[in-house]
């Protein structure tokens, strides 16, 4: 693994990772930054990871050792070790970086992991099939359209979780507008209940100019309904 880098080194590559690119050239940044993300995103006290995990954990009713779980664009598997700690066992794991994946993989945790674009592909996975479903970091402008919050309904079990995150920084706030938006939509169709809406002011540290020191960021718990018909 490579030295450490410095904070303003970090930045650098996280603006570049928020660069509006093309799927393939976004794939192939992922791919390169895979080796180095979890110090990086250390440098950067991202804390996303924990608190999606933790706020799963808290309201979850199941049985955590049948539960399966799964990972929405998973990176390297950090919400998977959190939810490991907390007791959860069966992991799948969904990603668009063949990079990334390799480094999910050397964990050990996941039963399952599959190579898939969000917002260019849809989820394979088997309708109404998980227990909870999370998508922690991926939710945010230039990276997935909001749209794929309905795939994370349709593969969770009536009864299952949907746990997302999404940044609340000022580059973000107009994605984060349209994404609260669908949420409500979503919920007044019957097919998710809002469990928790979980705002936290230093989800990590800020690399924009316009922001403060750190910037907010925001979980959100629903529970399904229904199946989408």
């Amino acid at each position: 693994m490579a030295n450490r880098k410095s904070f303003s080194e970090v930045k650098e590559t996280v603006l570049a990772a928020h660069k509006d690119v093309d799927p393939e050239g976004k794939v192939k940044f992922y791919d390169s930054w895979a080796d180095n993300y979890e110090q990086d995103v250390e440098t950067l006290e991202y804390r996303a990871p924990y608190l999606a995990a933790e706020t799963l954990s808290s309201a979850f009713q199941g049985n955590r050792d049948l539960a399966v779980i799964l990972d929405v664009a998973c990176g390297t598997g950090l919400v998977v070790s959190w939810l490991h700690k907390m007791g959860f066992r069966n992991f799948h794991g969904i990603d668009g970086s063949e990079g990334m994946l390799e480094m999910a993989k050397t964990k050990g945790l996941y039963q399952n992991l599959k190579c898939c674009m969000l917002g260019t592909e849809t989820l394979s996975s088997p309708i109404s099939f998980y227990d909870a479903v999370l998508l922690v970091g991926a939710l945010s402008v230039g990276h997935v359209p909001v749209e794929v919050i309905w795939e994370l309904c349709k593969v969770t079990k009536p009864g299952g979780y949907i746990c997302m995150t999404t940044r609340a920084n000022n580059t973000n706030i107009h994605y984060k507008d349209q994404l609260e938006s669908l949420q409500r939509s979503m919920e007044e169709k019957g097919l998710w209940k809002k469990i928790a809406v979980r705002e936290v002011e230093k989800w990590e540290r800020a690399v924009s100019e316009s922001d403060c020191v750190y910037i907010s960021g925001v979980v959100y718990l629903y529970r399904k309904t229904c199946v989408e018909s």
